[in-house]
């Protein structure tokens, strides 16, 4: 059987598929597919829109199967452990600006003006599509001003064709969006599917059939009224993994987040149900077992054949059992999810090296998405790269650059400030100052701390070498001794 890749190849000779079906057929088993029920369910539990807000609280009825009840509590309790660990994460690896590093002057100013503020705002937002997804997309293009810009893709709506198992290199690349627009007086959402290849892009609208209604190339160059039409050697789309499984984060943890919002709004229907004890009147006949439990469920009456009277079975909810539960559920969360719990009792007075213990697993997840993300940006480069070069700039494809991360580590400042001044004279002051806590820019600190020694020098200069409030030296006697 032929693979995808050979079918593209083989599209103008008498391929088994027309470029119609493949998309189609493509389009198709993306909408269906559970990678993309993931996606969704990802972003759906970062809003804290867990399963549980589904739940209805049902019981045994008349007939032995299960109906809604309406007259109990029915608590659903959904909780934000995505949310917290997503932008734990994000927060770690993103939320300081990283450094697109280069040795050429020239070349530096070219990148601050491509990765600058915007740019790495956008960033973090792609690495929380990353956690929740398993991976995000950028997409390059040149807006109306014909400035190189870069986009970010929804995830669900981005479907690769991969000419490689590792998934670096594209072969293809669809987008499948919806657009509303009024056909006559009525508003309808139609679908549209972008199909990108090395030849451009094909634009379809679906509205029960596929039709092609646009074809173009990856950007066109206006040189005065001539308009050409030109070609990325690379598809023009970047993806930032989480991991190199493109697992989303949902996946590892999604089984024990369903558990604690259950056993939690199971546990808040109980409180509330709990003064209403379960009444057993005596001497009462008829009733089947189906009919019981409904009455245990809904009444909490129990008609029983014996010896008149009325008595009541008191509810107790084992609530040492209960703890246990929850904390190891809540545990399980951050250990599988790699985060950090910060209710945790030692987070308040750890030192240094407990904290970085505390963080470890956080780290080594933090360790994967940074490796991903730099070769990401790395494969982004080349199209700044390209960029420059066409449009008349030097030719920096073969300089280095390097992409560092600062990470928002927490620290105990009073060990990090005394490790600091300890370290003078042993290291750099560069060095030192790059890793004390209170600085956010090093070469800014550096200038600063050259200016106040050069006004310090100024100042000691003008009292003849001595400082304004250094003593004065002993007079000299008056007989000249």
């Amino acid at each position: 059987m032929s693979t995808l890749q050979e079918i593209l190849d083989n599209l103008d000779a008498n391929a088994p598929l027309t470029l119609l079906e493949i998309i189609r057929e493509e389009v198709s088993a993306w909408m269906a597919s559970d990678e993309r029920k993931r996606m969704l369910e990802g972003k759906r539990y970062y809003r804290v829109k867990n399963d549980i807000l589904d739940r209805r609280r049902q019981t045994i009825g008349d007939d032995g199967r299960l109906v809604d009840v309406h007259n109990l509590a029915d608590n659903r309790i959904p909780h934000g452990f995505v949310r917290k660990l997503v932008d734990q994460k994000t927060g770690y690896l993103l939320a300081r600006p990283f450094v697109v590093k280069t040795e050429d002057k020239a070349y530096q100013d070219e990148l601050d003006s491509y990765f600058d503020k915007s740019f790495k705002r956008m960033m973090k937002n792609i690495g929380k599509d990353a956690i929740n997804c398993g991976k995000g997309w950028l997409q390059v293009y040149y807006d109306e001003a014909g400035e190189l810009s870069f986009m970010r893709l929804p995830t669900e709506e981005c479907i690769p064709i991969w000419r490689d198992a590792a998934h670096t290199e594209l072969a293809a690349f669809i987008r499948v969006y919806e657009v509303e627009t009024y056909v006559a007086k009525t508003k309808r959402v139609i679908r549209r599917i972008q199909w990108w290849d090395q030849d451009g892009m094909k634009l379809f609208e679906d509205d029960g059939q596929l039709k092609l209604i646009e074809e173009a190339a990856h950007f066109s160059y206006i040189d005065g009224e001539n308009v050409q039409a030109m070609t990325w050697e690379r598809l023009p789309f970047i993806c930032f993994k989480y991991n190199d499984e493109e697992q989303p984060l949902l996946d590892l943890i999604k089984q024990q987040i369903d558990d604690y919002d259950r056993r939690k709004s199971d546990n808040s229907n109980n409180l509330e149900d709990l003064p209403n004890s379960i009444y057993v009147v005596n001497n009462f006949d008829g009733t089947g077992a189906a009919e019981f439990r409904k009455n245990i469920a809904l009444y909490r009456v129990a008609f029983v054949d014996n010896e008149g009277g009325v008595d009541t079975i008191s509810l107790t909810i084992d609530t040492e059992a209960y703890k246990n539960h929850m904390d190891e559920l809540r545990k399980n969360i951050y250990e599988f999810g790699r985060g950090v719990d910060t209710q945790r009792q030692e987070m308040g007075n750890a030192s240094g090296i407990a904290l970085k213990f505390l963080y470890a697993d956080l780290d080594m997840d933090m360790n994967d998405m940074e490796s991903e993300f730099q070769a990401a940006l790395e494969q982004l480069l080349w199209f700044v790269d390209t960029h420059i070069g066409n449009t008349g700039g030097d030719d920096y494809s073969e300089k280095d650059v390097e992409i560092i991360f600062n990470r928002d580590i927490v620290i105990n400042e009073t060990e990090a400030v005394t490790n600091a001044k300890n370290s003078v004279g042993v290291i750099s002051n560069r060095t030192i100052v790059a890793n004390h806590p209170w600085t956010t820019n090093t070469d800014d600190e550096l200038k600063q701390v050259e200016e106040e020694k050069e006004a310090a020098s100024a100042d000691l200069a003008a009292y003849g070498g001595l400082s304004p409030n250094a003593p004065e030296g002993p007079e000299e006697s008056g007989d000249g001794e």
